[in-house]
């Protein structure tokens, strides 16, 4: 990414390049949606800092926020009954051989004795160089194949 400072009124030998980003500079969640529509997802920002984005091969929506340098990505699984949710289901989520590889499960409480079940994955940002382009594909990467890791997992402990 290419930042110019100079006035853009004279001549481009007055103008200064930079390639990557000075300590100075943030991190913008519009960097982050450029990055991941360009690598075949839409996008929608949601609120400030926070996209919903959408694989268009898959159709798997998730959210992506970006709070400092930290870009979180978060997946709604499936919404149950708070009685649904046994010391079973809960073994599956945490065995190590669940066949989860890189992301984690986060239950959240929700109106009516519901609780959401999400799946959740992360990423530090540098300075969204080629470094942290490799790091937030490969994290909505791995989140895409928990994803199918995880409802496989999880349909049958639902439907029991």
């Amino acid at each position: 990414m290419h930042f110019i400072s100079g006035d853009a009124n004279k001549p481009p030998s007055t103008c200064v390049y930079w390639y990557g980003m000075t300590p100075s500079q943030t991190i913008s969640i519009s960097q982050v949606a450029e990055l991941l529509a360009h690598s075949g997802y839409d996008f929608a920002e949601q609120s400030s800092g926070v996209l919903r984005v959408r694989d268009i091969h898959s159709g798997v929506a998730f959210q992506a926020a970006l709070q400092g340098n930290v870009l979180y990505f978060t997946v709604h699984l499936m919404t149950l009954s708070a009685g649904d949710v046994t010391a079973g289901l809960m073994r599956k989520m945490l065995s190590g051989n669940n066949g989860i590889s890189t992301s984690s499960f986060r239950l959240y409480d929700a109106e009516g004795g519901k609780v959401l079940v999400t799946l959740n994955n992360f990423c530090t940002l540098q300075d969204m160089g080629p470094e942290d382009h490799d790091d937030v594909l490969s994290c909505a990467s791995f989140l895409m194949a928990d994803v199918v890791a995880a409802r496989d997992l999880l349909q049958p402990a639902v439907a029991a």
